[in-house]
């Protein structure tokens, strides 16, 4: 019986820590640092979380697809954020659409996006 009153509650805690974002912010905090500007793959797991606690879309985080238009070398990348479909994302049919774009400036570690006002770009602070 002891068990189960540690067990159900951290159970429970742990179920919302999951379903709120909170652990996909704090990996990320403690993760994400100024050379992981430069690393594509750290990069969009940032870029994914921002995304989804900014509320630019309603997606689910596991949705979002990044395409990269540069290597990890061009210094201000233009990424295209598209939207998946089916297979455990909302929609019926398999597919993706283009969400908005991001510009990323490396080197001055800031995020611009155009959501909401397609070509007119804005900065994003994470």
């Amino acid at each position: 019986m002891r068990r189960l009153i540690v067990i159900v509650p951290a159970f429970f805690l742990m179920f919302i820590f999951v379903r709120t974002g909170a652990l996909d912010n704090l990996y990320d905090r403690f993760t994400f640092n100024k050379l992981s500007w430069f690393d594509n793959t750290a990069l969009v797991e940032h870029l994914r979380t921002v995304i989804t606690r900014k509320g630019l879309t309603t997606m689910p985080r596991r949705c979002l697809v990044m395409v990269v238009n540069g290597d990890a070398s061009t210094p201000v990348p233009s990424i295209d954020v598209l939207g998946r479909h089916g297979n455990g994302c909302p929609g019926t049919t398999p597919s993706a659409e283009l969400l908005f774009h991001l510009r990323v400036d490396r080197a001055g570690q800031s995020i611009m996006t155009d959501a909401g006002s397609p070509g007119l770009y804005r900065p994003l602070t994470p």
